[in-house]
């Protein structure tokens, strides 16, 4: 059987915070609708430890994400990506691989926290910020209903929400 749910890939620099949490929040939230992914464009290697907290928070095992490259999405053979997320400023404005399958792109821009320092406490509550920003554009792209999101307008809809702009 061949799984047809989308493919939607959550682009950042290190791929160790923002990304790693905008995967979580989808592959929580959207049960079975979409298959969530993150790369970044220069991978840190590893997974932040003020990210841990939050995917555990969201019922998921931290082991199970990794830091990786864009370039294993670009790759032949690579499963097409239906939608790709940047999350933060600086791989909005970096030259992209050539994506199989013309994915539709919007920019969802959040603070790094893994640029946070202070006391523990402060950076929780960066990644915390962090977190509910992206669950609210998570929620509202999983509201979006299903029909549309083959449309040329969801565009329009998917930037709107990285601006936490109602269309």
């Amino acid at each position: 059987m061949t799984d047809i749910r989308p493919n939607v890939l959550f682009l950042c620099t290190g791929n160790s915070a923002r990304s790693v949490i905008a995967e979580g929040l989808l592959r929580s939230l959207g049960g079975d609708r979409f298959r969530a992914h993150s790369a970044g464009s220069f991978p840190t290697g590893r997974i932040n430890p003020g990210a841990v907290p939050v995917l555990t928070s969201l019922g998921l095992d931290p082991a199970d994400f990794r830091s990786k490259s864009w370039d294993e999405f670009a790759a032949p053979g690579a499963a097409p990506i239906d939608f790709i997320f940047t999350v933060c400023d600086n791989a909005a404005g970096e030259v992209c691989p050539i994506w199989p399958g013309r994915p539709v792109t919007a920019h969802w821009g959040v603070e790094d926290p893994a640029a946070v320092t202070g006391s523990e406490a402060e950076v929780a509550s960066a990644f915390a910020s962090a977190e509910r920003r992206l669950r609210r554009r998570v929620e509202r792209f999983l509201a979006l209903p299903p029909e549309i999101l083959n449309t040329p307008e969801v565009r329009v809809l998917l930037e709107a929400i990285g601006r936490d702009a109602t269309p």
